[in-house]
């Protein structure tokens, strides 16, 4: 399984994925999840991907083939207009792998499983935040509900919930997202390290703030110190149950 989460706010987006992939306890390997296409001051788009493996990467590949071909006949993420066409293009390509794969896979215990964060800026359009599922529709974030997730998101969701607002500060979102990590590491074994942090900031058209968090990072290991200090004195300050 797999843990992403992604956030849109009024100056920009910010995405993280971990790199943890399990056939089972003892196939345990690391790949990328975050992807991201751009064209210096023209767009940037960026995608995030939980599930099986082999779907989420067949779906990439069609992305990346589709740029392949000189002066493409059909829509690419390199022409479309706007980031929902995008949101289009990408749940296309996963019903075209659904359409070569998805018989097969229903037929064994693995099951079509696919499902993606999608985000970025197209020229002068604000930036957009889509997820796109397994059956190629999608849904897209707005101001009431900021962040989207996927994979296994239940052990972060309740901090994000809780404090994620569109007018925060990208670095500030950003540490929102490395605490929904620390608590979703705690609590799931197939959610791992490292982490793949981007951070895109509003009409600049490019990407410069990208990270790999690892084991020995020691911002995020003061990261998670600090807040398992700040809940345990939170926790102690509270009033007992009585009855």
């Amino acid at each position: 399984m797999t843990y992403c989460v992604a956030m849109r706010l009024d100056r920009g987006l910010v995405f993280a994925a971990d790199t943890r992939t399990n056939a089972g306890v003892d196939n345990v390997a690391q790949y990328r999840k975050l992807h991201y296409w751009r064209q210096p001051g023209e767009r940037v788009i960026v995608l995030l991907s939980a599930g099986n493996l082999a779907v989420t990467q067949s779906v990439v590949s069609n992305l990346n083939e589709q740029l392949a071909v000189p002066d493409p006949p059909g829509a690419t993420l390199f022409n479309v207009p706007s980031m929902y066409r995008a949101a289009r293009l990408v749940g296309d390509a996963v019903r075209d792998v659904r359409r070569q794969d998805g018989a097969a896979l229903e037929m064994s215990k693995t099951g079509f499983s696919a499902s993606f964060l999608l985000g970025g800026q197209i020229a002068n359009e604000r930036p957009r935040l889509y997820q796109i599922y397994a059956e190629g529709n999608f849904i897209e974030a707005t101001d009431d509900t900021p962040f989207l997730q996927i994979g296994e998101h239940k052990y972060g969701k309740p901090i994000l919930d809780r404090v994620a607002r569109p007018e925060m500060r990208l670095g500030e979102a950003a540490k929102l997202i490395l605490l929904s990590f620390d608590s979703t590491l705690r609590s799931n074994l197939s959610v791992g390290m490292p982490i793949d942090i981007l951070l895109y900031e509003r009409d600049t058209l490019d990407l410069n703030r990208e990270a790999r968090i690892g084991l020995d990072d020691p911002y995020f290991k003061q990261l998670s110190a600090s807040w398992s200090d700040a809940l345990r004195t939170a926790f102690a300050s509270i009033e007992e149950f009585k009855i």
